[in-house]
């Protein structure tokens, strides 16, 4: 018991006389109830000594034992004993506040890189510091808290700070007594853990047991930091645990952590960067966000002149305002080594001030003039020799997923004791307990990258070591922000300038080989047999931006026909405008911009300072350079877009011909403008619809007021529109505004119409046929499922088909039709003068009753050749008599949906006969419908026969079991020229009515 929680217990017990421990146990028969616990068995506390008791409410009451013994003192007035609980239990605290002061102040002293005073950093922070003891101050229930923002714009050294300033009794005193910090990805190569362990691997000797600890977790906080290069997938929802004690799988005991599971109530405190924010914000209970903001112009000044003394700080900030440097140290990492490097310039007493346009270049100088001061008169291959270890340790790590190493680590690499102490004094590598890391995560990409360019075809080759193919595809596939981290360093280096900066240390770096290896990789991408795609493109026009090479960049551009682009920020919108503005060979741009790209709305605290009004600016003509290629353009898709008035206006002039881009020079067909929040006044149409050759317009999800469906049909009425394919479907369109249309589409070109999931209604669909009545329309396919039609729209239609001569093709799917709206439309398609070929009927209410009247048009009518009735209850009945009228000679149905349509497998005969009979049928839909295996045996015979011409059968294989499965695959082994598939015709109808998803990256 000793050192434990219990032996304190028990010394307190023992001051206790007889009598007074005698009405203790009394009264812990019933004290568990006051804390909501099971209680103890009278016969064990009776029989219990002093001893045995302690150990009876440990394991019974494991935490909650000191707090319900401070409750049993009072009660048998020993008043003193609780108070020398209480102050036992507080001088544990104490110790371990004081164990975290000290370890913080050695962290903040050595590897903190602020090099200014407190109450400077507390200036240059003062809203996030404000807003953490706000957030935390204000609340007493558990709180998940945020720190958000970009690499190196000072998350950690913020909660470090916040670590210090608790533990130095300035912070937080009334709402926490324990604080724990930890660096998450410290945990990516161990694979088991306990919150119990985790915890009790930051207590000092003579602290608080864990049980102690947790038995308040409203008064613990957890800050956790690093989320963006944790390997582990914490997006579980199942297998969570609330046991802290229990040895899981690291990634369950964070999960269960962060989705309060376990502990739910402590509080929570995590830096998340633009890689974990969406993989984890979700995951989290009503966080509360601080967002850093890295230096502003006015912070970096005062971070030179606190480096430096007052007066060379002051000529080194004279000078950043002259130096393109100066938006790179905006972020404090990048700040420390700009004046880290300046440290080692003037030690030196060398002339002059570094500049850097990108990353690369910045990092390159550092690197170099750490060298430069260490090892000035080395040569420059001993120099490359000492550089490649680092490099191989720095890229073995990333692919390992590691960023804390051993000493065993280092010695695979060739990193002796010496080389160590060297790389620590150049602040390249920093001790972390007994392991090691880079001075910061980013350093560690840079020496991988630069590893590719000293690697030699001689060179062993180090299994775990992949490629720069396969780093690239790593980079695009997962997203990781070292990933894109590392390649953006590799893009960078590529520069030929980059490469001379490194040849004074370490000789002459060529990067052709990785140049080619690039260019090389996305040739191999662009080829259609290639089954990897370009997944976050934005990456790849970072990286090239970032080599700042004119010629490489159009090679690469030029390589991809089509891109997908989700434009999140006025950054990714300039690298994406940077990039595509230099290809030539763009055929098809998707595009994805959300709402804060073009946001007038801005932080009150910023929206006035010369950067965000500067930002707003850039913005605009990043857009408009945007813009300026989409004449060049064949598609173009602008899917779930938030714009403002200004961007659209800067697209509908775009779209117009100037003296230098004249109408013929416009090469767009297709345009999709889903989920558009803002269309405008739609002004926009006149300007599209002349556009010689779009032939293409979707503006699914888009919504349509009265005033803009009125420009729309009058530019569709213009002699100039040559859109033969409209699809509006979920644009908001009533009865009335579908009365403009239907008359805008008299002598139009369009052919093909999708009004899908608008509240037309009967009223809608009168003017409709109206239009499709008349000889000038040329419409061939009408799409109208979610139409909110009744029978009385059948009665319309039916007029429609008889006169009409173009239409093909007719959806009225998901519609209250009933039997009595079909009856009507099969009166026409029975009459020899209608021409319609597909009818689409799923979901129209439909039963058994009327399969006579649709069994009779497939006898008589020799145009029809698609129809689909699925989720349809016409049952066994109604597919007997459609399986008979498909035997008839006269059938030349080709297209069956019954998906859905509640028969049974006494059905199967049935259908076999059909298969084996009907010559034209070759396409049958049966998905859905799990057959019992004696049924699916007839049906596979007739699959089987010589007869059954059927090219493609709709059913869910994975369904079935393991013996009718076998079944199907020996069929379609048989049968090469038959395909069975899991929803069979989605993509197809999908395509035809021009329903489009919410964006996701996936779409």
């Amino acid at each position: 018991m000793a050192g434990s929680s219990g032996y304190g217990l028990l010394k307190l017990l023992q001051k206790l006389s007889d009598e007074e421990f005698q009405r203790f146990k009394e009264l812990l028969r019933e004290e568990p109830e006051k804390f909501k616990l099971k209680p103890i068995s009278w016969t064990k506390i009776e029989n219990s000594s002093k001893e045995s008791l302690v150990t009876l409410l440990n394991t019974h009451y494991p935490g909650q034992a000191w707090n319900m013994m401070l409750s049993l003192f009072l009660q048998v007035n020993r008043e003193d004993l609780s108070i020398m609980a209480q102050k036992k239990k507080r001088h544990k605290q104490t110790k371990y506040k004081k164990f975290m002061k000290t370890t913080f102040e050695r962290i903040w002293t050595l590897e903190t890189n602020t090099h200014i005073p407190d109450r400077n950093y507390h200036l240059i922070v003062e809203v996030q510091y404000k807003a953490l003891q706000e957030i935390f101050d204000s609340e007493s229930e558990p709180v998940t808290a945020i720190v958000a923002g970009t690499t190196g714009e000072g998350k950690t050294t913020f909660l470090r700070k916040a670590m210090l300033d608790w533990a130095s009794g300035v912070l937080l005193q009334n709402r926490f007594q324990y604080v724990f910090f930890f660096s998450v990805f410290s945990l990516n190569n161990t694979t088991e853990l306990s919150l119990a362990e985790l915890i009790s691997s930051t207590l000092p000797e003579s602290s608080e047991t864990v049980d102690d600890i947790l038995s308040d977790p409203k008064r613990i906080l957890f800050i956790l930091d690093g989320f963006d290069y944790l390997k582990f997938d914490l997006e579980l929802r199942t297998n969570l645990c609330n046991d802290w004690r229990k040895r899981l799988p690291t990634q369950i005991v964070l999960s269960s952590l962060l989705q309060k599971i376990m502990l739910p109530g402590c509080s929570l405190l995590l830096e998340l960067g633009q890689i974990s924010v969406p993989k984890i914000r979700h995951l989290l209970k009503y966080p509360r966000v601080i967002t850093m903001q890295g230096f502003s112009e006015r912070s970096v000044e005062f971070y030179c002149m606190s480096f430096f003394d007052n007066q060379r700080g002051i000529e080194v900030a004279e000078n950043l305002r002259n130096n393109e440097v100066l938006h790179l140290c905006s972020n404090p990492y990048l700040c420390w080594m700009f004046c880290s490097c300046l440290k080692w310039q003037f030690d030196r007493e060398e002339e002059g001030y570094f500049k850097a346009k990108t990353d690369a270049a910045f990092f390159t100088n550092f690197m170099v003039s750490a060298f430069k001061s260490t090892y000035a008169h080395s040569p420059s291959k001993q120099n490359r020799a000492r550089l490649k270890t680092l490099c191989t340790l720095a890229v073995e790590g990333m692919w390992k997923e590691l960023f804390v190493f051993d000493s065993e680590d280092l010695r695979r690499n060739g990193i002796s004791e010496s080389d160590k102490a060297v790389w620590l004094k150049m602040q390249f590598l920093q001790t972390h307990g007994n392991h090691t890391v880079f001075y910061h995560p980013t350093l560690q990409s840079y020496f991988a990258a630069m590893f590719y360019f000293l690697k030699q075809d001689k060179d062993i080759c180090v299994p775990v070591i992949g490629s720069i193919p396969q780093l690239l595809g790593n980079m695009y596939a997962r997203g990781q922000t070292q990933w894109l981290q590392l390649g953006t360093f590799l893009f960078g280096l590529i520069n030929e300038q980059v490469a001379a900066l490194l040849q004074p240390c370490f000789g002459f770096i060529q990067p052709i080989y990785v140049r080619q290896e690039i260019i090389c990789y996305f040739k191999c991408l662009g080829q259609q047999e290639c089954n990897e795609k370009l997944e976050r493109s934005q990456t790849l026009f970072s990286c090239l931006r970032d080599s700042q090479e004119e010629r490489f960049v159009r090679q690469v551009v030029d390589l991809l026909e089509e891109i997908t682009v989700d434009i999140s920020s006025s950054d990714v919108l300039s690298v994406t405008a940077y990039a595509l503005q230099k290809s030539s060979k763009l055929k098809k741009l998707h595009l994805h911009i959300q709402k804060t790209v073009f946001s007038e709305i801005y932080c009150p605290d910023h929206c006035k300072t010369r950067t965000s009004i500067g930002k707003r600016r850039n913005t605009a003509e990043y857009w408009k350079t945007l813009c300026g290629i989409f004449c060049n353009l064949y598609v173009l898709d602008l899917d779930s877009c938030q714009f403002n008035k200004r961007a659209i206006q800067d697209l509908c002039n775009s779209m117009s011909p100037t003296p230098t881009v004249p109408l013929t020079a416009f090469k767009l067909q297709s345009l999709s403008c889903s989920f558009m929040a803002d269309f405008g006044d739609g002004s926009l149409f006149h300007t599209l619809l002349q556009l010689p050759h779009l032939k293409y317009l979707n503006l699914y999800g888009t919504y349509l007021s009265m005033d803009v469906t009125e420009k729309l049909c009058a530019a569709l009425r213009c002699s100039a529109c040559r859109v033969e394919e409209l699809l509006l479907g979920k644009c908001g369109i009533s009865s009335k505004a579908c009365g403009i249309i239907a008359i805008s589409l008299i002598n139009s070109k369009v052919k093909h119409l999708s009004l899908v999931e608008n509240p037309l209604k009967n009223k809608g669909v009168m003017s409709l046929c109206e239009m499709l009545k008349d000889p000038s329309c040329v419409l061939q396919s009408l799409m109208l499922s979610y139409c909110c039609l009744t029978f009385i729209a059948c009665g319309h239609l039916y007029e429609a088909l008889l006169s009409n001569k173009h239409l093909s093709l007719l959806d009225l799917g998901s519609n209250f039709l009933e039997d009595t709206g079909v009856n009507l439309l099969c009166e026409a398609l029975k009459d020899p003068n209608c021409t319609l070929k597909e009818l689409w009927l799923p979901g129209c209410f439909l039963t058994s009753q009327c399969c006579e009247e649709i069994s009779a048009v497939l006898i008589c009518n020799r145009n029809l050749k698609t129809l689909k009735l699925g989720n349809n209850n016409i049952q066994d009945t109604g597919v007997r008599q459609l399986c008979e009228a498909l035997s008839h000679p006269n059938c030349n149905l080709e297209c069956l949906g019954l998906d859905l349509c509640e028969f049974t497998s006494d059905c199967c005969k049935d259908l076999a006969l059909a298969l084996t009979t009907c010559k034209t049928l070759n396409s049958l839909n049966l998905d859905w419908k799990t057959l019992d295996h004696s049924g699916l045996v007839v049906l596979c015979e007739a699959l089987n026969h010589k007869r059954c011409n059927l090219k493609m059968l709709g059913l869910d294989k994975s369904a079935f079991s393991e013996e009718s499965q076998t079944l199907l695959q020996d069929v379609e082994k048989k049968n090469n020229n038959l395909n069975i598939l899991h929803h069979p015709w989605f993509e197809a109808e999908r395509n035809k009515r021009g329903t489009r998803l919410v964006w996701n990256s996936r779409n």
